[in-house]
């Protein structure tokens, strides 16, 4: 599984980061570190409209770990 770790960016940069993290992998589960609801909700979209599966874990206060699987 490759991590992508957004924390402490704004956005656009998480959803920037999680796309070159889907190019590069394209049949790989990723999981994604994010600190707010922005950046869950945006990578969320980019995950979806990519074809792959989204859950969400909340891992602190503030942070959310998304992981996405490549829909077959």
């Amino acid at each position: 599984m490759k991590e992508v770790d957004a924390r402490g960016f704004s956005c656009p940069i998480p959803v920037v980061k999680t796309k070159k993290a889907m190019d590069e992998n394209p049949n790989e589960v990723l999981s994604v570190l994010v600190e707010t609801e922005t950046s869950k909700e945006n990578v969320m979209r980019i995950a979806k409209h990519n074809n792959y599966e989204v859950t969400i874990e909340q891992v602190g206060d503030d942070e959310y770990r998304l992981t996405l699987v490549p829909k077959k």
